[in-house]
């Protein structure tokens, strides 16, 4: 996508904290921490949102789950969460699809 500000994270356009990147994901530290490790794992294919996932493209979103437990294990967490948000209404804020790695603290429930 033209104006994705992933996108352009991908190409090396926008400076961005890379944690890790392969052929088909890359996962960089959020501007706005949410907890001591936060960090965004994307497909490199643009996908806008959890609900865009279907049969011909799911496989990427295993890929995605699978780097994100990469890297809570290289950043040595005990446990984390990963969360999808999907459309504004739910807290999504970039339309490219990418799940939240968040770790280092202990989580409650309900988020907060």
């Amino acid at each position: 996508m033209e104006n994705c500000l992933f996108c352009k994270i991908i190409k090396h356009e926008i400076p961005a904290e890379i944690i890790f990147e392969n052929e088909k994901v890359l996962a960089f530290k959020d501007i706005t921490p949410q907890a001591p490790v936060h960090i965004l794992v994307i497909p490199k294919e643009h996908i806008s949102s959890p609900e865009e996932i279907s049969e011909a493209n799911s496989a990427i979103a295993g890929e995605v789950i699978a780097a994100a437990a990469a890297i809570a294990k290289q950043q040595n967490l005990e446990g984390y969460r990963l969360v999808f948000n999907c459309n504004e209404i739910a807290g999504q804020t970039v339309f490219h699809l990418h799940c939240h790695l968040l770790g280092g603290r202990k989580m409650n429930w309900p988020p907060g």
